[in-house]
């Protein structure tokens, strides 16, 4: 069963400006563990002092999710790491060819002894430590570059490679196929005599990052990384709120709590200084507002004519907007939610033409606004009675 690591507290602080203070982080901690997350990767402790005494305050929390750290191949990175009192460390080095060469002055033997020599040593200091190790923008790094490096990390303790797409590279269907990717890595390590599990780290910068951790899922990927809202480097990566709702929906898993998801999402939002986009999937306000007539009147009266999802499965509603697109469907069921029944069909016509009108003029008109223009509708009639 496929597990999902949170990476909100280290990929999501990569974001250009996003910083989240301590306290916050605990919050953050605390909502992804109410909902059920696996694993909470809190950050490099190597950064900075204040990252290193958040990842501690959070691996001290008594959580049920595992608590992890980043870390560079590097000792010192691993001994800050190590402790904070982590259980899970992603150890990070790039093995492609023109890296090797043109940055870290290094061949492949001499970058797989450093990942092995850092991998042991890690697992030396704490053998029930898991162990994630990803070669740095593994899918357009020399296959055989990363089967090497791969192999010897698990020989030397690693319990998890993972597969990152760091670029948002990968395209599902095509020559570069996540789900041929994955497969193609776990034959080639089982015939090294190695199944470590597999997680997937897929950005979006094609727009494709939740395609292909699906792809990577269906391959038999045991690790999908995530953020709340995406957030991560340049156009981020994939959306926790959802790969949740379609693991839960399509796949039977069914372990989250989704409908904490709105408040996560909020508080996540007010501390990263990002708005959630009205249209955003699953969390945005438009993601379950019904607005044109044919919709709302269809909706109303069954909701699965226009939904695949139900709102309250994350802890949503749903809502009827009433705009220039509205008919008189939309506005007599608006109407019975603000329990206003003595209006005749008339009565009724008006109210959707003043509700046309302020639709043009760009905006919706909300439940609590609805009363109000019923006021005016009905005090026009008392005019015109008056003076007849």
């Amino acid at each position: 069963m496929v597990q999902v690591l949170d990476t909100t507290l280290r990929e999501g602080e990569q974001t250009p400006g996003v910083y989240f203070d301590t306290h916050i982080k605990l919050a953050v901690a605390d909502l992804l563990d109410e909902i059920g997350i696996d694993i909470i990767e809190t950050g490099h402790p190597m950064v900075t002092p204040e990252i290193h005494a958040a990842v501690e305050a959070i691996a001290h929390r008594g959580l049920n999710a595992i608590v992890g750290a980043h870390s560079r191949s590097l000792r010192q990175d691993v001994e800050l790491a190590l402790e904070c009192g982590v259980k899970f460390l992603g150890i990070f080095y790039c093995v492609s060819d023109e890296r090797l060469d043109g940055v870290f002055k290094k061949d492949l033997a001499q970058a797989i002894d450093l990942i092995s020599e850092v991998i042991s040593y890690a697992k030396s200091q704490d053998p029930e430590l898991l162990i994630r190790y990803t070669p740095e923008d593994t899918v357009r790094s020399q296959f055989e570059n990363v089967i090497s490096a791969a192999s010897a990390a698990v020989e030397a303790g690693a319990d998890i490679i993972s597969v990152a797409d760091t670029t948002g590279y990968m395209v599902p269907g095509g020559e570069r196929s996540m789900f041929n990717y994955v497969k193609n890595l776990k034959t080639n390590l089982a015939e090294r005599g190695h199944n470590p599990k597999i997680a997937v780290h897929c950005h979006n910068d094609r727009g494709l990052a939740l395609a292909n951790a699906l792809d990577a899922f269906r391959a038999g990927a045991e690790i999908i990384d995530v953020s709340v809202l995406g957030l991560g480097e340049r156009a981020g990566i994939v959306d926790l709120a959802q790969l949740l709702t379609l693991l839960a929906t399509d796949f039977g898993m069914t372990r989250y709590n989704l409908t904490k998801l709105p408040e996560l999402y909020e508080l996540v939002s007010l501390h990263s200084g990002l708005n959630i986009s009205r249209n955003f999937p699953i969390i945005g306000k438009n993601a379950f507002t019904h607005c044109a007539g044919v919709h709302t009147h269809a909706a109303a009266l069954n909701p699965m004519h226009y939904e695949s999802l139900n709102p309250e499965l994350v802890g949503r509603t749903r809502q009827f907007s009433l705009d220039h697109m509205s008919g008189i469907a939309a506005v007599r069921y608006a109407l019975s939610l603000v329990e206003i029944t003595d209006l005749d069909s008339k009565d009724q016509s008006e109210i959707l033409s003043e509700v046309k009108n302020i639709g043009q003029r760009g905006r919706t008109v909300e439940l609590n606004e609805l009363p109000h223009i019923v006021d005016i509708i009905k005090h026009k009639k008392q005019i015109i009675k008056k003076h007849k």
